[in-house]
């Protein structure tokens, strides 16, 4: 998004919640990429397989999460790489958020909105991918392995309603309700 369209979503969201001034409106704090990569413990090329893949699509290096806690029924020592993260800021995050709405939501075959309901009571909004394919940076006919990743969208909006007046300001496309 251009500076001045997220200038011009801040004033309309003014009007729209009755704030004394344009900073007492929400906005997006950061948006975290997860990603846990299966079978990273049978082969350690899992990871850096996943690890290129969300490279390409959030354009940054991403971190290796580690597991906190040993599971002998999972064979997962404390401290195995079980999965990925990347934090966006700024001006990559509002173009990785623009790239989200306008390509690839609509990709999605019978997409008809994200579900209103994922809001996690403080504003903040997340939304899976069962597959990361749909992002148009990743070749399917390259990939060995369908990966689901999660992206988590915070906001400093206090409560839900807030933050889904936000998105929907940013052309956040909300199935319709009945």
């Amino acid at each position: 998004m251009k500076k001045e369209q997220i200038i011009e979503m801040k004033k309309q969201l003014q009007d729209k919640m009755h704030a004394k001034h344009v900073m007492a409106t929400p906005q997006i704090k950061k948006i975290v990429i997860n990603m846990g990569v299966k079978d990273s413990l049978a082969d350690k090329k899992n990871i850096d397989r996943s690890r290129e893949a969300l490279v390409q699509i959030a354009g940054q290096l991403p971190k290796t999460t580690k597991a906190k806690k040993s599971i002998a029924s999972f064979k997962l020592r404390e401290g195995d790489p079980v999965g990925l993260m990347v934090t966006l800021r700024g001006k990559r995050m509002y173009d990785f958020y623009d790239k989200l709405v306008t390509i690839v939501l609509p990709r999605i075959r019978d997409f008809h909105g994200v579900p209103r309901e994922s809001f996690d009571g403080h504003g903040n909004y997340t939304l899976g991918f069962p597959e990361h394919t749909v992002f148009p940076e990743i070749d399917p006919g390259k990939t060995d392995r369908i990966q689901g990743l999660e992206i988590s969208i915070i906001t400093t909006a206090a409560t839900n309603e807030e933050g889904f007046a936000l998105l929907e300001a940013m052309q956040m496309p909300f199935q319709k309700t009945k």
